[in-house]
């Protein structure tokens, strides 16, 4: 299950170090939006990240009040298709592993957490070391990471989170998130543009544009 941000792509790639098969990318995004609930990508951006790790995306649209019945029949779905394992990106919420871990479960599919227990500060030092390259595209804006929407998930930026109070520096509580548009994992880079910027209920989010012939430069508006 991925939403494009840095924890999946971490978690994929150490799904495959360990000799896991992945071959199917799975998204679940916001019907009417066409975007990742809490992250705001497109789901046109998703599908520009599966064809860069080399897989296919399964893409499902979900209201915010049918997300657990969409997921229950994605669960199922992916049995049907002979799919026997299901991999996460949590690292700390033990709340949204057993959500997740149970109905994987009861759809008779096995639940596997990469990064789970992991210090966050590590996964992110992990993220940046490995050579991944993304953007913070949505923040809450009463914590303390909300100044760096737009800004490249970097070494800077991590040695920043590290130090801030009550941020975790993998973003766990929902301080941030990000889309990752290159790295070691990747076939090529994601082109896009910077589009805009909006609030909506306590969240600030940068709009990244699809762009098929323009150089993915973070600081290009």
């Amino acid at each position: 299950m991925t939403s494009g941000g840095k924890d999946a792509t971490l978690a994929l790639e150490r799904a495959r170090r360990s000799g896991l098969d992945v071959r199917l990318l799975v998204s679940l995004y916001d019907g009417a939006s066409r975007r990742v609930r809490f992250h705001n990508v497109r789901k046109e951006l998703i599908a520009d990240q599966a064809a860069a790790l080399g897989l296919e995306l399964l893409a499902v649209p979900t209201p915010p009040d049918a997300y657990e019945p969409v997921f229950n029949d994605t669960m199922v779905r992916l049995r049907k298709r002979a799919i026997d394992t299901v991999v996460f990106g949590n690292v700390q919420l033990a709340d949204v592993r057993q959500w997740y871990e149970r109905r994987v479960r009861a759809a008779g599919l096995e639940h596997v957490e990469p990064l789970w227990g992991a210090p966050s500060v590590e996964v992110a030092w992990e993220v940046v070391e490995r050579g991944y390259r993304a953007l913070v595209v949505s923040v809450s804006v009463q914590e303390g990471a909300s100044a760096f929407l737009g800004c490249e998930f970097d070494a800077d930026l991590v040695t920043q989170l590290s130090v801030l109070d009550h941020v975790d520096p993998c973003g766990e509580r929902g301080e941030y998130h990000t889309f990752v548009f290159d790295g070691p994992a990747f076939r090529h880079p994601i082109a896009f543009e910077r589009g805009l910027i909006a609030e909506v209920e306590g969240h600030r989010y940068l709009d990244l544009v699809p762009s098929a012939d323009t150089p993915c430069v973070p600081g290009h508006a």
